[in-house]
This record gives structure tokens, C-alpha cells and sequence, in this order.
């Protein structure tokens, strides 16, 4: 974690000033308060992500009762179980007792989780079990202290977890875009292919790159050669619009074609941002691959190549980019103020054989140098934002048009904690 200055005289009083200045400038990048403040980071976990619906785990990661996966999000870490009746929890990994956490290893399989402090032991509900000598206790009640939970919403074999436990529910917002994401068969899908990216920089940073393509042709050439995304609408209407009359007939997907945004300010309900759109490649690239051909076999209920991939966001946090033969998954987690873990998830067609149905490292190709490139970038934005010489400009109007409907989002959000 890069280390940076405190500032001394931070307060909520000056954390409401530099909201109402940043207000004023709608259109306009971020001060650099609100990436190096402490206090800005404590009120963000508090009013944003612990209230967000947050991408957790596919199901494919805890498929037999007793295994688990943990998510990990600022200091806090979420153990995601199936428990002896095949249902999926979102466990806190905190002892009820003295707090020590009951769980240390990332992924396994679990009987039962036993705190190494005192011996307590959890079910896989998370309800407790025992409690060493608790019985000493008058009136101690073992179903008074079982894990914490989280909110829990499985949906298309992904799993997403809300530590806000009046959270308005998230199915009916990704119903939304369900007629476009479920043709990928996600539940049955299969992961190829997990990796973290850490990178020593605000979350914010990492997440306005990804909301933005102005970037693109100059930082991602192999990417922007063959997504039509990083030009201007009105540049590429014909290739967009020939892609779309061609769609369902080409791939045999009622409503892959559907449009639909209700994110940020225009989500429904807080931390339920849900997105879809399906933009072309440009002539000749078929799918996201070195070469843009074909890399895996079809997904799901596709029978073909329409030269387009569907773009979409799932939560504040979480967008995936789906190609018919294969589909990638981005995952932001703020781990500190100048700490974000950039997690990619590629999945595959879940009767796929690695080695004789794909190769992993082609199907890996193009998002992992991407994302080693997004890196770079993003370490020298925060070096710069983090000077104090550092005064915002405006956005591109054509091309971060999401990025200012975010730091809207962000501000007003930021604001109702104080």
C-alpha cells in the first residue's frame, strides 16, 4: 500500500465543504480531498460499498456443502459457505466472543468454523454450535451469538453479498437485464481462469478508469482495434447499427439486443446499479481474443457470432463483458485508501475441457495485458492527483459521460453521512 500524508485538520466540517465546492463543478474531476482523505475512505465504507450489492463468488467456487470462499473488502473479510442443505451464506468472520477471526485460509471445506482464540465453533449457517464453558454463564444462550450475516442474493450462478441488512433486494433490478445476461448460462458456466490485480491506488481512480474509454485508443491499442467503444457514437452508427439488425437472427438470442441503463444516479434503488448494452466489434473480429477469433466453444443458448459483445454492470462495482464464446468478469474491492485489488474472473462453457476445448492463456490474452496496462495508468494518475499542485479538469462530455454521472452519485451519497 503506497503510504501517503494525513491531512491533520481534517473534520466533517471540512469533508461537507469540499462536497458542496465539488457540487458546484459538476462536469469536472474530482478534488484530490477526496482521494487522499482518511476520513473520506471511513465514510465511503459506511455509506457506500457496506450498503452496495457487491459481486462475492460464482457458485462454481463452493459447489459441495461445506466449501467456502472468502471476500475480502477494506478490513473486513466475508466467508461465502454452502451449507448441508446446499443453500449459500455470507458469513462475517468474526467471533462472536472476543472478535478473532474463525477463518484464515482464502478457499476450502469446512465442518464446522472454530475460532482459534477460544475455541468457540460455528455451522456452516453460522449459527454457534458450542461455546467452551459458556455454561458457566447464567443465561447464556448459544442462539444468541452466531455469526453475523450478510445479505445474500444468488442470481445467473453469481453470487453477491450486501452488508446492509435493510438493503432493498437486488433481484428485481437485475431482472432488468436478465433477458440479455442469461442466455450466457451462467450457473452452469465454468471459471477458466481467476486473477488479482493489486494496484497502489484509490479505488475511485481504478473504478473512473474502467467507466471511461476516452483512454482507450491511446493506452489499449490491441483492445481498441477491435472495439468499437473507444470512438464516438456518431463515428461508428453504421457498424453499430448493421450489428444489431443481425444479432438475434446470428446468435438465436431473443433480446440480446436490449438497452438498458438504471445506474448510479438513475438506479432504482441504492447500491442496485444495473446496466446493458450490446456494441459492436468492428468488421471482421468475432470475439475478444488475440486476433478476435474465436477462442472457446459457445455459450449457453448462442449459436453464432454477431460481431458484438453485451457490456454490463452488476452493482456499483462489478461489469462484465460477455463475448459469445466466453465471458469476462470485473471486480473492484477497495482495500485501502490507496490500495485496490482489480480481480478479473474469465468463464468458459461448463462442458468445456481446458486444453482440449480452449486454451486458458488465449482465452486469458487480451483482458490480462489490458489490465496490466490499466495499471500503469492508473499508478501515475494517483501519483499525480496526489500532488498538491493537482487542479481538476473538465470531462469529455462524449466520452466520460459516466464518470461524471458517478461523481454525482458518489457526492450525493457522501454527503448524507454527515
Amino acid at each position: 500500500m503506497k503510504l501517503i500524508a494525513t491531512k491533520v485538520d481534517d473534520s466533517p466540517a471540512v469533508m461537507a465543504e469540499k462536497i458542496a465546492a465539488q457540487q458546484l463543478k459538476a462536469g469536472f474531476a474530482m478534488d484530490p480531498y477526496f482521494y487522499r482523505s482518511h476520513l473520506v475512505f471511513e465514510q465511503e465504507l459506511d455509506r457506500i460499498l457496506y450498503r452496495s450489492w457487491l459481486y462475492a463468488a460464482h457458485v462454481s467456487q463452493v459447489p459441495e456443502p461445506g466449501d467456502y470462499i472468502q471476500y475480502q473488502l477494506g478490513e473486513d473479510a466475508i466467508i461465502i459457505c454452502r451449507d448441508e442443505t446446499g443453500e449459500i451464506h455470507a458469513l462475517m468472520n468474526i467471533c462472536r466472543h472476543r472478535g478473532a477471526r474463525v477463518c484464515e485460509e482464502l478457499a476450502g471445506n469446512r465442518k464446522t468454523f472454530v475460532c482459534p482464540y477460544h475455541g468457540w465453533v460455528y455451522n456452516l449457517d453460522g449459527s454457534l454450535k458450542a461455546a467452551r464453558a459458556m455454561e458457566a454463564l447464567e443465561g447464556f444462550d448459544v442462539a444468541d451469538y452466531g455469526l453475523k450475516h450478510a445479505r445474500c442474493c444468488v442470481y445467473e450462478g453469481l453470487v453477491f453479498i450486501n452488508c446492509d441488512a435493510d438493503a432493498p433486494d437486488f433481484e428485481p433490478a437485475l431482472n432488468t437485464v436478465g433477458a440479455a445476461l442469461k442466455p450466457y448460462d451462467l450457473p452452469h458456466a465454468k471459471v477458466a481462469h481467476s486473477q488479482v490485480y493489486r494496484v497502489d491506488a484509490n479505488w475511485k481512480l481504478a473504478l473512473e478508469n474502467y467507466l471511461e474509454c476516452y483512454h482507450c485508443s491511446t493506452a489499449h491499442r490491441a483492445y481498441a482495434k477491435m472495439h468499437t467503444i473507444q470512438d464516438l457514437e456518431d463515428r461508428i452508427s453504421d457498424i453499430t447499427d448493421a450489428m444489431l439488425a443481425r444479432a438475434e437472427a446470428q446468435t438465436g438470442v431473443p433480446g440480446i439486443t436490449l438497452n438498458h441503463y438504471q445506474a448510479y444516479s438513475s438506479s432504482t434503488d441504492f447500491g442496485t446499479d444495473v446496466y446493458h448494452s450490446r456494441y459492436a466489434l468492428y468488421d471482421g473480429f468475432l470475439t475478444g481474443s488475440d486476433g478476435g477469433q474465436p477462442v472457446a466453444p459457445l455459450m449457453g443458448q448462442f449459436n453464432g457470432y454477431d460481431g458484438g459483445a453485451g457490456d454490463f454492470q452488476l452493482g456499483p462495482l462489478c461489469f462484465m463483458l460477455n463475448y459469445p464464446d466466453h465471458c469476462v468478469l470485473y471486480r473492484f474491492t477497495p482495500r485501502g485508501i490507496t490500495a485496490t485489488d482489480m480481480e478479473i474472473v474469465w468463464y468458459v462453457r461448463g462442458d468445456a475441457e481446458e486444453g482440449v476445448d480452449y486454451d486458458r492463456d488465449a482465452v486469458t490474452w487480451l483482458w490480462h495485458h489490458t489490465t496490466l496496462e490499466d495499471e500503469y495508468i492508473i499508478m501515475r494518475n494517483s501519483a499525480g492527483v496526489n500532488s498538491r499542485f493537482f487542479e481538476p479538469g473538465p470531462y469529455n462530455p462524449g466520452y466520460e459521460s459516466i464518470c461524471t454521472d458517478f461523481v454525482a452519485w458518489y457526492l450525493k451519497a457522501l454527503s448524507a453521512g454527515i
